[in-house]
């Protein structure tokens, strides 16, 4: 009991991703460009969503909560990095490495579930688009939603208690730029192997779930695209699905590495690589890719800036 009490009470300290090398200066000026960009880019999505009239739909509403999660998670972890460069220290208590580790899961969890429904909103329209008011109605929007954040409270309550009641007892260096769960199982000490079990088995049913959902509204939408005799309605097809098929591969094929890939395939510098990918880029590239390649977002934009004018 006095060995776990100590460990609570000690503090942790995270190497980052900045070695205060040649480079560092570099990388920290990139990383909080790419911060400052992605709280930018999510809030004028949203702002445009909220005020233009023709964005009120469900696909736009799912789009604009998108968004606002990625702002949340990108938040609970690119300041705490930067402020310890600049401060020079990489110190962390306990209480706010259980912090950031419970919301980052929490946030990313309500993600993983909202881009799994958000195939079922493609699905509708593209299968069943006379029926597209009633199957998405309000009401059913909101229930997507409610849906996504149970998924990641869930995701949060299971794996944070289970991560960060391990004996932590050897180094109190995490090699890496947050409190992620798979980097905290490498400083435990002792028999991990039930701890590794639950872990690995929560996350495989929070990843499946939403992947299940994915894969199952693609391949309906796969069929009935290839019965369209019309070229144009297969281009358009294709147009409304290509944005999220491209944020879903970003964002699920780095999280599939961290977490389903069994602990003696990691590396900390893969590590960093891939969490760096999709919990910094990540949040950047995703209203990229919805308004770039989305005339509704760039008609938005342009009636937006006529009013200023």
């Amino acid at each position: 009991m006095v060995g776990d009490n100590k460990t609570c009470s000690s503090d942790f300290t995270l190497i980052g991703l900045f070695t205060h090398g040649a480079t560092s200066g570099f990388l920290f000026s990139i990383i909080c460009a790419v911060f400052f960009m992605a709280m930018i880019v999510n809030g004028v999505m949203i702002f445009l969503i909220h005020i233009d009239p023709y964005l009120h739909t469900p696909m736009y509403f799912l789009l604009s909560h998108l968004s606002f999660i990625d702002m949340m998670y990108i938040s609970t972890i690119v300041p705490k990095m930067l402020v310890n460069y600049l401060v020079g220290k990489g110190t962390i208590s306990f209480a706010a490495c259980t912090a950031q580790h419970f919301l980052y899961m929490g946030f990313v969890g309500a993600e993983f579930f909202l881009l799994g429904l958000m195939a079922y909103d493609r699905y509708v329209a593209i299968c069943n688009p006379l029926r597209y008011p009633v199957l998405m109605s309000h009401r059913v929007c909101w229930m997507i939603l409610a849906s996504s954040w149970f998924g990641g409270a869930l995701d949060s309550f299971l794996l944070t208690p289970i991560t960060m009641s391990l004996p932590f007892c050897s180094s109190r260096k995490i090699n890496h730029f947050f409190c992620e769960a798979p980097t905290m199982l490498r400083l435990a000490c002792g028999d991990k192997a039930a701890y590794e079990m639950v872990m690995y088995v929560c996350c495989v049913m929070m990843l499946l779930i939403p992947f299940s959902v994915i894969i199952a509204s693609y391949a309906r939408i796969l069929i009935t695209v290839h019965q369209m005799k019309s070229a144009e309605g297969k281009k358009k097809a294709f147009a409304t699905c290509s944005s999220h098929i491209m944020v879903v591969t970003l964002f699920y094929g780095a999280a599939l590495y961290t977490y389903m890939l069994p602990q003696s395939y990691h590396t900390p510098i893969k590590d960093k690589v891939f969490s760096a990918f999709y919990t910094i880029l990540t949040p950047l590239l995703n209203p990229l890719i919805y308004s770039l390649r989305n005339t509704d977002v760039t008609g938005a934009f342009k009636r937006v800036l006529a009013r200023c004018q």
